[in-house]
């Protein structure tokens, strides 16, 4: 049996123009925009995507694909949410996704995104190294407008590895079979600037793990 195929966590904007320019047979190529703000920033992800956007891509609105019924922001939606979302903006299981966002820091939410797709089971999603804010520098083409992908069939089943419970989080705490990192900016971490809802500080024993260059290190060349 041949090995399972991998595909790179992070492409560059030059590898995204190549295969928008070449595109591989039976692997079709899904862009996402996968931009999301604070309220306090006062930005419209979806108004914002209309006026410029990478050539075919989508919105993907991470309010709309999360529990609506849960009390708790951007909890996953269920397996059938997510594969019905994930369908109407073109996915299938073939598809090669790759996702980015707008933002100032060049990569914020759309690593949440990239671990969606990765917890429901689908193996071919990378992220745009360096977002949009990358893209621009590179001076490569832009598209305006509304977007209407065709609709494809995607099936989604959630692997319960890629999450942790609340319970599993407390009894970490003595356990430590697991590092908890925290992904915040390190004065949120720290318990020295506000957060968007109540409360502060961080979880014990959790490390900080923050950069703010705007572009990754790519992975090996051998990865496609």
């Amino acid at each position: 049996m041949a090995p399972p195929q991998l595909f790179r966590a992070l492409v560059s904007a030059q590898w995204v123009v190549e295969a928008l320019r070449t595109p591989r047979a039976g692997q079709p190529l899904q862009l996402l925009d996968a931009s999301w703000y604070l309220p306090k920033l006062g930005r419209d992800a979806r108004r914002e995507f209309e006026e410029r956007h990478i050539p075919g891509a989508a919105f993907f609105d991470i309010d709309q694909c999360s529990d609506r019924t849960s009390p708790y922001d951007h909890m996953l939606p269920s397996a059938q949410h997510f594969a019905d979302y994930a369908g109407r903006l073109g996915v299938g299981p073939a598809t090669h996704v790759v996702i980015y966002d707008a933002s100032d820091q060049g990569l914020y939410s759309a690593p949440r995104v990239w671990w969606m797709f990765r917890a429901f089971g689908h193996r071919a999603v990378s992220l745009l190294d360096g977002g949009l804010r990358h893209w621009l520098r590179q001076n490569f083409p832009l598209s305006s407008g509304k977007s209407y992908p065709a609709p494809a069939e995607f099936r989604a089943q959630l692997d319960p590895a890629f999450i942790k419970t609340y319970e599993e989080i407390r009894e970490n705490l003595e356990s430590r079979r697991f590092q908890v990192v925290d992904s915040r900016a390190a004065g949120r971490f720290r318990g020295k600037e506000p957060e968007p809802r109540d409360g502060s500080g961080s979880i014990p024993q959790a490390g900080v793990q923050w950069h703010n260059r705007g572009s990754l290190q790519p992975q090996p060349p051998g990865l496609r």
